[in-house]
């Protein structure tokens, strides 16, 4: 099917990723590049036809307006900060229809919030940011949402932020340009291979805890597991095969804190995630968070972060809130700052 894309168009929505967008359209152009030959078109709209300003403040001149886009083989919704107050009736409506027409439609970072809200993606597996996938999955729950770079699947093709659009668009085009053109292209924009969908987002723990003992990893590894029901330090230690009194040192040594207040880190850490991405009850995000009361969870939430966990809601746009940025209290797209 991906052998047949050779008309791709871009809706981009207010405060749209810049470097989303940019890895999605770039590949192309280096393949009519390397090829000597036009292979693909690609055309840029907006709801109004007016400029649209991404995240980074810099407006791109739309094409036409997406009503008046020439025929596409798919169609990428481009997303970023605040994408909930750049999803109205009117997008869920024009992408319902566009959804009638023999074609691929797309989403590109927060993108797929609008795909997800139009009830396009019901039913379908779906890639998101790592960042939004507790909170998508409790707002969306007829939707699989993986933690996949990028997933194609049947007439729906989702990707995550940054960089990913490259490696997805390389993707859909080897089919047809051959992995000899592909991998010239990923030569030519000095990365060193393509990603397949299954890579991971994220940093191995390993380095994120700046190359610690393994036993730090492992037990970083086992907490990030087990958040709702969380271990106790004994159980912690039996499972990375040291002492209690070790795995303290080991901790305290490399972080600086003790392993107890590592995990209620990174407990409050998901619970305000999923205070600014749902509109989970508090209760309920406290119990998800393994808190035995809401009392307990609003305690340590406000000796963290210095505020109750009510002050993190916004007013909702609509069905409410996704996040997708490591910006406290920003609606915001991965790679967008």
């Amino acid at each position: 099917m991906t052998a047949s894309l050779t008309r791709f168009g871009f809706l981009t929505l207010r405060h749209f990723s810049m470097i989303a967008f940019a890895n999605a359209i770039e590949p192309l152009r280096m393949a009519n590049y390397l090829a000597r030959q036009t292979i693909y078109h690609w055309s840029v709209h907006s709801l109004d036809g007016d400029p649209v300003e991404a995240s980074n403040g810099l407006a791109v001149a739309p094409t036409s307006r997406i009503e008046d886009s020439p025929p596409l083989d798919i169609l990428f919704v481009c997303g970023g900060i605040d994408v909930p107050h750049a999803v109205d009736e009117r997008l869920i409506q024009l992408l319902r229809r566009r959804a009638r027409e023999p074609m691929i439609i797309g989403a590109l970072c927060t993108g797929a919030y609008a795909l997800a809200r139009a009830g396009l993606l019901d039913g379908y597996r779906c890639a998101i940011h790592w960042e939004n996938l507790w909170g998508l999955r409790e707002t969306f729950p007829g939707i699989v949402f993986t933690p996949d770079l990028f997933v194609v699947d049947r007439d729906r093709c989702t990707c995550t932020g940054g960089i990913a659009p490259l490696d997805m668009i390389l993707h859909l085009i080897t089919p047809r340009i051959g992995r000899t053109l592909a991998a010239g292209i990923s030569e030519q924009f000095i990365v060193e291979r393509i990603r397949d969908s299954k890579d991971r987002q994220r940093i191995p723990i390993a380095p994120r805890l700046g190359g610690c003992h393994p036993s730090i990893t492992q037990a970083a590894a086992l907490m990030e597991a087990n958040i709702e029901e969380p271990l106790t330090l004994e159980e912690l230690a039996r499972m990375t095969a040291v002492s209690q009194r070790q795995l303290q040192r080991l901790f305290h040594r490399s972080q600086g804190i003790t392993t107890a207040q590592y995990y209620v880190t990174l407990r409050l850490s998901h619970g305000r995630e999923l205070l600014q991405q749902t509109a989970l009850p508090i209760t309920n995000i406290a119990v998800v968070c393994g808190f035995r009361s809401p009392a307990h969870f609003s305690k340590s939430y406000r000796a963290m972060f210095g505020h109750p966990p009510s002050q993190e809601r916004r007013p909702p746009a609509d069905s409410g809130p996704v996040r997708a940025s490591g910006r406290p209290g920003r609606l915001a797209a991965p790679g967008s700052k």
